[in-house]
C-alpha cells in the first residue's frame, strides 16, 4: 500500500467531516459476487482517500489519484 500526503492550500477546502486538508491514499482489492467470492477472487480495487486528522475515508473506483483528493477535499 502507498501513502500520498496531500495538502490543499484553499481555505473553502476540506474534510467533509472535520475540515481538515490533509490526507492519505491507499489501494485496497476486494472479491465481487459469484464465482470471484466463492474462489476468493479479488477482482475490485478501489482508491482510498482518508483524512489524517479524523480518519474519515471514503472509497473511490477511480485511479487519478490527483483528482480524488479534490473530489474527497471538495
Amino acid at each position: 500500500m502507498s501513502h500520498d500526503a496531500h495538502d490543499a492550500r484553499d481555505g473553502d477546502r476540506g474534510c467533509p467531516k472535520c475540515g481538515g486538508t490533509e490526507t492519505e491514499m491507499d489501494s485496497i482489492a476486494t472479491s465481487g459476487t459469484g464465482l470471484s467470492k466463492f474462489f476468493d477472487v479479488q477482482n475490485r480495487t478501489f482508491t482510498v482517500v482518508t483524512c489524517t486528522n479524523c480518519g474519515y475515508s471514503e472509497l473511490y473506483r477511480k485511479r487519478s489519484s490527483g483528482n480524488l483528493v479534490d473530489l474527497f477535499l471538495g
